[in-house]
């Protein structure tokens, strides 16, 4: 009988790593986890580069708005200046303390974790570069039975001239000085969340997006509504436009654009996509199947090709949010271990994610896209709602709020829901509930609203709208 060093070893310190490591080992698994971020990265991008911070950074800025938006309330004064050190400052506090929690979570778990980069050597066998507190570094070999990846991705900026000069998403929070002037290349959410966050904090933000609009996959309607909102907040927003080269001059980085013409500004971020983080882990000696962009291919129970290797989360490159690699991992844990006592075991659903864009506003969605369900279910309806907020009949603001319902006609399902204004994801999250229970338009229209709320608005729409409106 072969004898490993443990049961599962856990190749990243991201959410879903942590949480398979975690649920594992307190089922009694020997488990141990490598981060090559050190103890400082556990939480991966969402916890250190992503969700948080850039939420963080979100209500930052809306704070500007909030100030401007208070004299029609009655609140008189200036507002005031950001201290954009303070923000940074705290900032770095609270993902400090984070990491923190994680690390404590995993050995109070009995998770054996290990500061290093790790390396696949064969189907049961890693090689980790353990970094000790002095900053020495040994190689170290560990065996086990099952090896989980679970590295998540990495930013991809093209090759063109100049792309020492580009910034990643991974840079934002920590830029000194804060631009004044920001290039945001990209059209995608993390593009569009950092060019509504750094608008909002008082850059001047121009963003340029080869496409005919931003947010491909998201409901059209939904796509040129916000593209219009964030014009309005004053995002410099042009499409069908790209980056030829970027120089640096006297007077700040210069970005020679397609079709001529140049824009001059402090700092250039390009939000270009994502690409799975597979770099140096020797997939191709152990001979793990890889896709696009080298993304790990997996089956419904996220095993690779070769049978003790397994992967979820973003290396996947499937449904790429932090809650779906936490629900993978509670998947993968079930089923390498069983069910929790008393508990069925998992399954893992793609249908019906909710997810929000933290772009001013803010976009909710859960569902299917208009053109996707007509695709999809064939005939539906559409219910449409469009309005200015009660808290800007007072506030001066001229952002406005978009609704919509998209109806199977042959069932009478809801089954696409999409906000774009204030606090969406927080309203859509409850909706996706229902919608994934299989509420019908006649439940929505059975239930009573809030008032006065934005979110009644999608238990009060009654026409149908006979097609949709063109942007």
């Amino acid at each position: 009988m072969t004898s490993f060093d443990f049961d599962l070893f856990v190749i990243g310190g991201g959410s879903g790593g942590v949480r398979a490591a975690r649920m594992a080992a307190q089922r009694g698994a020997r488990v141990a986890l490598a981060e090559a971020g050190g103890l400082e990265g556990l939480g991966g991008t969402c916890v250190n580069v992503g969700c948080i911070p850039k939420k963080l950074y979100s209500y930052a800025a809306h704070y500007g708005e909030s100030f401007e938006e208070s004299h029609g309330f009655g609140w008189e004064g200036e507002a005031p200046r950001l201290n954009w050190a303070t923000l940074k400052a705290n900032r770095r506090r609270e993902i400090a303390r984070l990491n923190g929690v994680y690390l404590q979570l995993l050995r109070g778990a009995g998770v054996t974790v290990l500061n290093g980069f790790a390396r696949l050597l064969d189907a049961n066998t890693v090689e980790v570069d353990v970094v000790s507190e002095d900053g020495l570094i040994t190689p170290q070999r560990r065996t086990a039975k099952h090896i989980l990846i679970a590295t998540g991705g990495t930013p991809h900026v093209p090759h063109m001239k100049g792309r020492e000069h580009v910034l990643t998403s991974n840079d934002m929070f920590d830029l000194e000085p804060f631009p004044a002037r920001l290039l945001v290349v990209g059209g995608g959410y993390i593009a569009c969340e950092f060019a509504s966050i750094f608008n909002g904090l008082g850059s001047s933000v121009t963003q340029l997006y080869r496409g005919e609009q931003v947010l491909r996959g998201f409901d059209d309607e939904v796509r040129h509504f916000v593209a219009a909102e964030m014009r309005k907040a004053g995002v410099a927003l042009h499409l069908n436009a790209g980056v030829l080269a970027i120089h640096d001059t006297p007077q700040g980085l210069e970005a020679m654009l397609e079709g001529g013409g140049s824009v001059v500004v402090d700092a250039v971020l390009y939000a270009t996509g994502r690409v799975p983080n597979v770099r140096g882990l020797g997939l191709e000696t152990v001979g793990v199947g890889q896709g696009a962009d080298g993304a790990v291919l997996v089956n419904d129970v996220y095993r690779t090709n070769v049978p003790s290797i397994y992967a979820l989360g973003d290396v996947t490159a499937r449904v790429q949010l932090t809650p779906v690699a936490l629900g993978e991992a509670m998947v993968l844990v079930d089923h390498l271990l069983g069910p929790a006592q008393g508990k069925a075991a998992r399954s893992m659903s793609y249908d019906f994610i909710p997810t929000a864009v933290f772009t001013h506003p803010t976009i909710g969605t859960v569902g299917y896209s208009e053109a996707a369900a007509r695709q999809h279910f064939g005939p539906v309806t559409v219910y449409r709602s469009e309005f200015k907020a009660l808290k800007h009949t007072l506030s001066g603001s001229t952002e406005r709020t978009l609704m919509k319902l998209v109806v199977e006609d042959a069932t009478d399902r809801v089954v696409g829901l999409h906000m774009v204004g204030p606090d969406a994801g927080e309203v859509v999250q409850g909706f996706a509930v229902a919608m994934k229970a299989g509420a019908t338009k006649a439940m929505f229209d059975s239930t009573i609203g809030i008032h006065p709320t934005v979110a009644e608005e999608f238990v009060t729409m009654r026409e149908p709208v006979a097609a949709a409106p063109k942007p």
